[in-house]
C-alpha cells in the first residue's frame, strides 16, 4: 500500500464523503484517499425523529463502503496524530501517511465521560440521548412512559453537532405529552449551559411562544455535572459570574442528555488547532491560516457558525473550489457566508426552518415566513432531506 496520496481526506462523515465526490466530479483523475475507521455511515438528523418515534433507527444507517465514491481509495483505520509540519499523519496501527493536500473533516467529539455517572446510567433508568446511534430509540420509550414529574431537557455550555437538537426532542415530547393527556401533569425544563433560547431573533420569538403553550422552564448559565440514575436526580452546576459555582440538584422522572462535545483530542493537540481546539481556518476560504496545503469544513473547522449538516452543504462546493485553485497555483477566491440551517421541530408535523449566516441575519431559501410553524417544512425534514442527503449530497450532486 502507498504511504503517500495527492489528497488525503480525514474523516469519512458527511463532509468528508461529500468533498471527496466532488472532487472526483470535478476532476476523475485526482487521487484521492478517505481515511476513517467506521464500519458505518449515519444520517444523523433523524436521530430526533427516531427518539420521537416517527423514524426507524435502521434507516439511518449504511456500510461506510456503500459510500465511498468510486475512484477513492478508503483507508479503514483510526488517526492518532496529525503533523503538519512534515505534511503527514500517524494511524492507529502505526502507519504514517503523508500528503500533498490535506482535508480535515474528522467531526466532534462526544464527552459522555464529563458527566459523573452518565455512561454507567445512559440508556437506562430513564436517561436518554438522541446523541447516540445505540441509544436514539430509547428516547422514545422514556418519552412514551412517562407518566407525569419533572421531563429534563440539557443543553451543554459546549458547541455542539446541531444546535438545535437539544430542545427540538423538548418540543416533542411535549407535543406527545399533550396527544396523550399529560402536558397538566408535566414539569418541563430546559437547562441549558447558553444564554439565551436561539440566538437568531426573528426564530427565537417563535420558540419562545412554543415555550410558552407549553409550559416549559428555561433555566440558563448551567452545565450538568453528575446523574445519579438510580436515584433519579441530575445535578448542575452554574456558569459565568452571575451564576458562578452554584450548584442545583434536580429530581428527574426522565432526562434527555446531549453531552459536552469538542473537536477530536488528536485534533486539539495538533498544530492545526486554534486556542478553542478546531481546526483554525479562514472563516471565508476554508484554508487553514497557517498551512496553504491545508483545509477544513464540518463540526471540526473552527467557524463561528452552528454545526450542521446544512452548513457542510455550502462549505464543501467552496472548499472544493479553493483547494482546486491552490492545486493550480492560484489564491482561493470562492467564499463561505456561514450559511446554516436548523430544522427546529417543534411538534408532530409542525417544523420551523431556521436558516442564517454569520451574522446571525436569516438567509432563506423559501418565499414566506420561515419563523412561522409550518406542516410543509416538517415534510421536508421528515421526508424529502434523508432522500436527498443518500442520493444527492453523498454523490456530490446537490
Amino acid at each position: 500500500m502507498s504511504n503517500h496520496y495527492q489528497v488525503v481526506i480525514a474523516g469519512g462523515g458527511n463532509a468528508g464523503i461529500s468533498v471527496a465526490a466532488q472532487l472526483k466530479r470535478s476532476n476523475a483523475a485526482l487521487q484521492i484517499v478517505v481515511i476513517d475507521p467506521s464500519d458505518k455511515h449515519y444520517y444523523q438528523p433523524a436521530w430526533t425523529l427516531v427518539g420521537s418515534g416517527v423514524f426507524d433507527i435502521k434507516d439511518t444507517e449504511r456500510t461506510e463502503s456503500s459510500v465511498i465514491p468510486k475512484g477513492v481509495q478508503w483507508i479503514q483505520q483510526r488517526i492518532t496524530e496529525m503533523q503538519p509540519e512534515q505534511n503527514a499523519l500517524v494511524l492507529h496501527n502505526g502507519d504514517r501517511i503523508s500528503y500533498e493536500y490535506l482535508i480535515v473533516a474528522v467531526g466532534i467529539q462526544l464527552n459522555w465521560h464529563e458527566i459523573k455517572g452518565l455512561p454507567e446510567t445512559l440508556g437506562k433508568n430513564n436517561v436518554c440521548s438522541n446523541y447516540s446511534f445505540s441509544h436514539a430509540p430509547y428516547t422514545f420509550e422514556c418519552i412514551k412512559n412517562f407518566r407525569g414529574g419533572n421531563a429534563i431537557f440539557t443543553n451543554p455550555h459546549t458547541p455542539v453537532k446541531c444546535g438545535g437538537a437539544p430542545q427540538k426532542i423538548m418540543y416533542m415530547a411535549a407535543d406527545y405529552f399533550r396527544r396523550h393527556h399529560l402536558l397538566n401533569k408535566a414539569n418541563i425544563q430546559l437547562w441549558s449551559g447558553g444564554t439565551r433560547l436561539f440566538g437568531v431573533p426573528k426564530y427565537e420569538q417563535t420558540l419562545l411562544k412554543v415555550c410558552e403553550r407549553n409550559n416549559i422552564s428555561l433555566n440558563f448559565h448551567v452545565k450538568l455535572t453528575a446523574i445519579d440514575g438510580e436515584h433519579r436526580k441530575a445535578t448542575f452546576t452554574g456558569i459565568g459570574e452571575a451564576n458562578k459555582d452554584k450548584e442545583y440538584i434536580v429530581d428527574y422522572d426522565m432526562i434527555h442528555v446531549t453531552p459536552p462535545q469538542s473537536a477530536p483530542d488528536f485534533i486539539r493537540q495538533s498544530a492545526l488547532a486554534n486556542a478553542a481546539g478546531w481546526v483554525d481556518v479562514h472563516k471565508h476560504t476554508l484554508q487553514h491560516v497557517k498551512y496553504n496545503n491545508v483545509f477544513s469544513l464540518g463540526d471540526v473547522a473552527g467557524l463561528p457558525t452552528s454545526k450542521t449538516g446544512a452548513a457542510v452543504r455550502k462549505q464543501a462546493p467552496v472548499l472544493v473550489k479553493n483547494l482546486l485553485a491552490v492545486m493550480a497555483g492560484r489564491q482561493p477566491e470562492a467564499q463561505y457566508q456561514g450559511y446554516t440551517s436548523c430544522p427546529l421541530l417543534t411538534g408532530y408535523g409542525k417544523l420551523v426552518l431556521a436558516e442564517f449566516d454569520y451574522n446571525n441575519k436569516p438567509v432563506e431559501t423559501f418565499p414566506f415566513n420561515q419563523a412561522k410553524e409550518r406542516w410543509s417544512m416538517y415534510m421536508l425534514k421528515r421526508y424529502v432531506l434523508p432522500w436527498l442527503y443518500w442520493h444527492k449530497i453523498l454523490q456530490g450532486k446537490a
